[in-house]
C-alpha cells in the first residue's frame, strides 16, 4: 500500500458493505425485540454488549440500534403518545440515516482501530488516545440536548490501557449517551467491563438466514449449497462470504474426497491440493485450507464423541466421517491432532516455511492418524 492510499476501513469485511451500509438484519428478531422492550418501558441501559460469534451481525445491529435511537423520539408512555415503535426501522431518507452512512452525524461516535504512528498502516490496537477522544467528545454538551450514542467496534481490539479508559467512561456514564460495544469474546474482557454492561447475544445464523445475508452482502449461494455453506461457515455471514469468495465449497469436497482415501491416502490427489494451496500468492487459500482441515478434524471428533451424524458439508461426508471416527477413542485422537496442527502450519508459515510442504505434512499426520485408528 502507497503511503498516499487510504487506509481501509478496520471494521469491513473485504469486499462486502460496511455494516453502516447494511439495510437489512437477518435472524436476530429476539435481540431486536428485547431492546425495544427495553427502550418502550423507559429502561434504557447506557451501555449494550453486543456478544456472538464473529461475522454473525453484532455491527450491524450496533448501527441499526444507534439509527433507531438518534432517529426516534423518545417514548413517554403518555395517554396520547403515539404507540411504541415495534421495528428498529429507520428509511434511509432520514437525515439521521443519511448523516451515518457518510459517517457525519454529530452525536455518534465510531470508536475502532485508527492508523499507527506513521499513518502507513492500521494499528493492530485500538489506543488509548482513540477512547481518550471518545470521552472528550461525550464532554462537550450536544447541540440539541438531545441523546448521543457511540459504537466501539471492537472490544477484543483493546489493549489493557484503553480497556481501563473505557471502564471509566462506564463508571460514570455521561448523561443522555448510550454506548453499543461489539465483542466477538466477551469471555476474554475485563469482568468489570462487563459487569456494567446489558449483554445482547447473537446466535449463529441458519441456512436460510445466512443465505439471505450472503445475498444482501453481494454473495450468492445457490439453494443445494445453503445448509453446507452453513455448516462450514458455523452461521458466520464473514466467513460465509469468505468461503464463497474463495469457493470454499469446492475445496471442502476435494478434501473429503481425499480423505476417502485413507489410511493409505491418494498421493497425488493430496500433493496437488498441498500445491494449490502452497502457490505463490495464495496465502488466502493456504489459510482457508488450513481452516477446512481443522474444520474437518473436528466434525471427525464430534461424530466419533457423540455418534450423532451431522448434516452434510460434501457428498458422502457422513459415511466418511462414520467410517473414520466410530467410537469416543477414535474422537480423542482427531481432537488431539486437532490441536496442534493448524497451529503448527500457521507458525511454519510465518517464518517463511514453504506452505505447499506444511500442507503436505499435515495431510501425511492425518494419513498416519487413520492409518493407527484402523489398526486397533
Amino acid at each position: 500500500m502507497a503511503a498516499t492510499d487510504p487506509l481501509p476501513d478496520p471494521d469491513r469485511i473485504e469486499g462486502a458493505p460496511h455494516p453502516r451500509e447494511t439495510p437489512h438484519l437477518f435472524g436476530h428478531l429476539a435481540a431486536e425485540a428485547e431492546f425495544l422492550q427495553a427502550f418502550s418501558t423507559d429502561r434504557l441501559h447506557h451501555a449494550w454488549m453486543i456478544t456472538g460469534p464473529k461475522g454473525t451481525g453484532k455491527a450491524t445491529l450496533a448501527w441499526r440500534l444507534a439509527r433507531f435511537l438518534l432517529a426516534t423520539p423518545a417514548y413517554d408512555g403518555g395517554m396520547f403518545a403515539a404507540p411504541p415503535p415495534d421495528t428498529l426501522d429507520v428509511p434511509p431518507t432520514h437525515p439521521v440515516a443519511r448523516r451515518l452512512l457518510q459517517l457525519a452525524e454529530p452525536r455518534n461516535f465510531l470508536l475502532r482501530r485508527g492508523p499507527n504512528e506513521k499513518e502507513t498502516a492500521l494499528s493492530q490496537v485500538i489506543s488509548v488516545d482513540e477512547v481518550r477522544r471518545m470521552k472528550s467528545f461525550f464532554a462537550l454538551t450536544a447541540a440539541d440536548g438531545g441523546r448521543r450514542t457511540a459504537i466501539i467496534d471492537s472490544l477484543d481490539e483493546m489493549n489493557t490501557a484503553s480497556a481501563n479508559a473505557l471502564l471509566k467512561l462506564l463508571e460514570e456514564p455521561p448523561a443522555n449517551v448510550t454506548l453499543f460495544l461489539v465483542a466477538h469474546q466477551p469471555a476474554r474482557l475485563l469482568p468489570t467491563i462487563r459487569s456494567r454492561c446489558r449483554e445482547l447475544r447473537l446466535t449463529p445464523l441458519g441456512p436460510q438466514d445466512l443465505a439471505d445475508a450472503l445475498t444482501q452482502a453481494g454473495g450468492e449461494v445457490a439453494p443445494e449449497d445453503r445448509i453446507a455453506l452453513a455448516e462450514l461457515s458455523a452461521g458466520s455471514v464473514g466467513e460465509a462470504f469468505r468461503l464463497t469468495n474463495l469457493e470454499g465449497l469446492k475445496l471442502y469436497t476435494a478434501l473429503t474426497r481425499l480423505f476417502s482415501t485413507l489410511p493409505r491416502m491418494d498421493r497425488p490427489q493430496a500433493i496437488a491440493l498441498a500445491e494449490l494451496g502452497g502457490a505463490r500468492g495464495a496465502a488466502e487459500t493456504f489459510d482457508l485450507m488450513v481452516t477446512l482441515i481443522d474444520l474437518f478434524l473436528a466434525r471427525l471428533a464430534r461424530h466419533g464423541a457423540t455418534g450423532q451424524p451431522v448434516p452434510e458439508a460434501a457428498p458422502h461426508e457422513a459415511t466418511l466421517l462414520a467410517r473414520l471416527s466410530p467410537h469416543p477413542d477414535a474422537a480423542r485422537a482427531w481432537a488431539d491432532l486437532a490441536q496442534t496442527l493448524s497451529s503448527r502450519a500457521r507458525r511454519g508459515k510465518a517464518v517463511n516455511l514453504d506452505p505447499a510442504a506444511l500442507l503436505m505434512d499435515m495431510l501425511l499426520k492425518i494419513d498416519e492418524t487413520a492409518g493407527s485408528l484402523a489398526q486397533r
